[in-house]
């Protein structure tokens, strides 16, 4: 079965939640950006990062804003997996790159991180990236990929949410970028079952396709966000 949640930030207790004492090898669980444990390559995230090799499930992931891309890039091999382009971190972490498409269970996922940090003045310098931002080849790439999948998958996960539901959840209004525009085409163009994104750290249903992920962790066949999270 294939789950997904929202932003982890590495947070190792999440993992503590009863469902994934339920997962097994066949399970997916599937991560809408800032995984979080690919940040310092410190002895104490190796050690984490150990522990999660161990479950028994598969996890994968799309970068988001807090990622620390150069680690991400640059320490781990870009494999094949379900389809698609990935950087493999363990045999059972994967990062889905920006604009791959993957099969899952028979069904297609189309994968694109990525996004803009509202503190990166803050953080410019010190563990901030500019590769959080998604460029425009990549976005072209994406849409090649699409087109090759004659505009249509099953379900779309992104870090960032598109611009309309930026406001329809009061969430960095003013803020656009080429992805926002590259991701309300999507939803003109494209034929899609749902679409989960994270970034906005909320859990909530958005009639009729969208789903904000945050802390629950539910099948992606689900009907209704707004079941718990068991």
């Amino acid at each position: 079965m294939v789950y997904i949640t929202g932003d982890m930030h590495g947070d190792l207790s999440r993992f503590q939640e009863p469902i994934f004492r339920r997962m097994g090898y066949s399970d997916i669980l599937l991560i809408c950006g800032d995984f979080g444990f690919i940040w310092d390559n410190s002895h104490r995230e190796r050690a984490m990062l150990r522990k999660l090799s161990k479950l028994p499930f598969t996890i994968a992931f799309v970068d988001g804003c807090h990622e620390n891309f150069d680690l991400l890039e640059n320490n781990f091999r870009t494999v094949k997996w379900r389809g698609g382009r990935a950087h493999m971190i363990a045999p059972n972490i994967f990062h889905m790159m920006r604009g791959e498409i993957f099969t899952i269970e028979k069904h297609t996922y189309f994968a694109f991180g990525g996004g803009h940090s509202q503190d990166y003045d803050y953080r410019e310098g010190t563990n901030w990236w500019p590769r959080e931002r998604p460029t425009h080849s990549e976005i072209s790439r994406a849409i090649r990929h699409l087109n090759e999948h004659q505009a249509k998958v099953d379900y779309i996960i992104t870090h960032e949410p598109p611009a309309s539901l930026k406001d329809c959840l009061g969430v960095d209004m003013q803020q656009r970028l080429e992805i926002h525009t590259f991701f309300e085409d999507i939803i003109k163009r494209c034929e899609y079952r749902k679409w989960f994104f994270g970034k906005c750290h909320m859990d909530r249903f958005i009639p009729m396709k969208f789903y904000a992920m945050f802390e629950n962790v539910l099948p992606v066949e689900i009907e209704n966000i707004q079941k718990k999270r068991r």
